[in-house]
């Protein structure tokens, strides 16, 4: 019997794209979001054969910015889920919604309509760091926001926050930090400014005209915030993420751990019985592509589907879970893989145990030395699957060459 489902859905409206950002977000296509909210519900009908037999364990609203988007059309979409396949009896429902667009009324009408948790975009609590990131709102804009989502009735709060831009301390970072400790929210997402190829950021950077903080910086940002959080009574688990017992991201945790997720929306990526797909991205194309299929079409708005090879689908599952603090156990992996973690990746494993990146037993999982190098260390994993996957039967269908340019040792930073 297949397993729960979660459902992701991309909302791509935007009232300004910030310069960092490279997600599937438009700014000036409010006029679109009626036929965009029809479009999500026929889309969402055509799936119906892909929920059959299926419970709904969660539903995330990511975007773009959701709560930009009218409450009755999220109101409209869970209705038509809960017709389609019963929810989990705790299912989550997560919304995310920026400071100073996101009223008291309409924060009610979302809970009304079956949102159970907020994501709050507060970014920072500086105006000068917000007005860096593009951001439309104050800090007092965001606890304006915290307080009328906790009146209308949400017990479940994130909120984002960013660091490591150009020029901020880490005395600054710590204030932002505070700030948001003082506003008592569940769960706290905390993201180092990542530069996108193709971004506004990216192009002033490459100008010369900012500079971001050299990784020694960032990794002490980052370390401050362990400390800090954990002595506020916020458990980590995972690499960028802090909840109060009880708080922790359902929704986000099946991305980590391997489950089935439906998409739906402008450019929103699936994930289904081992394949990987994307809708069409451009709201215009896909509202016409939705509308133009044909009657019994389970995807109207599919742009590519894959189904990667062993190797690149073992490393996935390998880098996902590392991500989560509690890591994995080697009988996980084989039970998934039908081969022994030691014959996959033990060198590798091996090397980063060696260099106080891992830890081996009782189960495989990062040290918090090893938490600054997870990206260098899935990369290892990836190449030393290629190269032992033609070897192994469970893995060897289909097996990638060897790319060239083998990872270097491992070793820490900072």
């Amino acid at each position: 019997m297949p397993g729960p489902l979660a459902v992701y859905v991309h909302i791509p409206f935007c009232t300004i794209k910030c310069g960092y950002c490279d997600f599937n977000a438009y700014a000036g296509l409010d006029a679109l979001k009626d036929a965009y909210a029809r479009a999500l519900l026929r889309e969402a009908e055509a799936a119906a054969p892909l929920l059959a037999g299926r419970t709904i364990s969660s539903v995330g609203f990511g975007g773009g910015t959701p709560g930009e988007f009218p409450a009755r059309h999220i109101a409209a979409l869970l209705d038509l889920l809960r017709s389609l396949a019963p929810f989990e009896p705790r299912a989550e429902v997560t919304l995310e919604v920026n400071p100073g667009t996101s009223s008291p009324p309409y924060l009610r009408d979302l809970r009304a309509a079956g949102v159970t948790r907020l994501s709050v975009g507060a970014q920072s609590f500086h105006p000068a760091e917000l007005a860096f990131l593009d951001r439309i709102h104050s800090p007092e804009a965001t606890a304006a926001a915290v307080a009328a989502a906790r009146d209308a009735g949400f017990e479940s709060l994130n909120l984002d926050l960013i660091y490591g831009l150009p020029g901020q301390s880490l005395e600054a970072w710590l204030a932002s930090l505070d700030a948001a400790l003082r506003l008592q929210a569940d769960h706290l997402s905390c993201y180092a400014l990542t530069v996108e190829e193709g971004t506004p950021l990216a192009r002033r950077i490459a100008r010369g005209q900012l500079r971001l903080p050299d990784s020694d910086l960032a990794a002490d940002m980052y370390d401050a915030a362990s400390d800090l959080l954990a002595a506020a009574g916020y458990r980590q688990y995972e690499l960028s993420n802090w909840a109060r017992p009880g708080h922790e991201s359902r929704h986000n945790i099946a991305y980590w751990t391997d489950r089935d997720y439906l998409a739906l929306g402008a450019g929103a990526h699936g994930y289904l019985g081992g394949e990987r797909y994307e809708n069409i991205a451009h709201p215009r194309d896909y509202i016409a592509a939705v509308e133009a299929a044909p009657p019994g079409q389970p995807r109207p708005a599919l742009a590519r589907i894959t189904t990667p090879p062993p190797p690149a689908q073992a490393a996935d599952w390998l880098a996902l879970r590392l991500r989560l603090l509690e890591g994995f156990s080697p009988a996980e992996f084989e039970r998934r893989w039908s081969e022994p973690l030691h014959e996959a990746v033990g060198s590798v494993l091996r090397e980063a145990a060696r260099a106080g990146l891992l830890e081996l037993t009782p189960r495989v999982r990062l040290t918090h030395r090893g938490r600054l190098l997870h990206g260098e260390i899935a990369a290892r994993l990836l190449a030393c699957l290629e190269e032992t996957a033609p070897r192994l039967p469970g893995l060897a269908a289909r097996a990638a060459p060897v790319p060239p340019g083998h990872p270097g040792p491992l070793s820490p930073s900072g």
